[in-house]
């Protein structure tokens, strides 16, 4: 079954199979994401991700607890433009380290994280976050979708580096929350190939010295609902697998 966390009483979390119970944590930002979607694009797609990988573990037996979201983040690429919340990368590492061992103390060994947000701040604190709970003796899975192995079963834009509110992201939004997207305006943007993997690379700093002066990257125009559905069931077979194979694990 698939529960929201902060849905139950603590008799209910209590009365819990711990051994068949796992944890999910959306964790997105929020940023820019263009004049066309939401701040709140990368909670969006994280929730999105967690709720898909969330039914198909349930339908193997597994109880599965949705934690409440964590929207805050460390976002220095876009902390120049308006309405991005920027925190620092040290308090996502202590906060997501943290959740892991209290639900461990309650007997929740197993947490993942569904991450849509990509920031190299972002992905570092995640992973110096795992490392601590493995220290710890539990587990942190962080499907990392930057790694080749989960990024190649993505969309071509993702994988080319120039996805943010792009057609990738901007597909997961109409899917999702067709009611926060500006599509007027998406229909109109001109493609923005310029790549964000290569930017990291030559140690850009922000969306604008990146090339992206509207704090968006990739093919807006080109997105669609019925892609965004197809993405979110392949992200939702990405955070299965990676909870399936650390259970074998254990």
């Amino acid at each position: 079954m698939v529960h929201a966390l902060s849905a139950l009483t603590w008799t209910a979390v209590r009365d819990l199979p711990a051994e068949r119970t796992i944890a999910i944590l959306p964790a997105g930002a929020i940023e820019a994401h263009g004049p066309h979607l939401p701040l709140g694009t990368d909670v969006i797609i994280a929730e999105a991700m967690a709720r898909a990988g969330a039914d198909r573990l349930a339908a193997r037996g597994l109880h599965v607890l949705i934690l409440p979201s964590l929207a805050f983040a460390p976002a220095p690429f876009a902390a120049e433009f308006a309405g991005t919340l920027h925190t620092p990368a040290d308090a996502t590492a202590r906060i997501v380290a943290a959740i892991a061992r209290s639900l461990t103390v309650h007997g929740i060994r197993v947490m993942a994280i569904a991450n849509a947000h990509h920031d190299p701040a972002q992905v570092k604190a995640l992973r110096a976050a795992v490392d601590e709970v493995a220290a710890a003796g539990s587990t942190l899975l962080f499907p990392d979708l930057t790694r080749r192995r989960w990024a190649e079963r993505l969309t071509p834009e993702f994988r080319s580096g120039a996805c943010h509110a792009g057609r990738y992201e901007g597909s997961i939004v109409l899917a999702e929350r067709p009611d926060l997207v500006r599509r007027e305006l998406m229909a109109t943007l001109p493609p923005n190939p310029q790549s964000l993997v290569d930017a990291i690379g030559r140690g850009d700093e922000t969306f604008t010295a990146a090339g992206g002066a509207d704090a968006y990257f990739g093919f807006p125009a080109e997105a669609t609902a019925d892609e965004g559905r197809e993405i979110v069931a392949t992200l939702g077979m990405i955070l299965e697998e990676a909870v399936m194979e650390a259970i074998a694990r254990k």
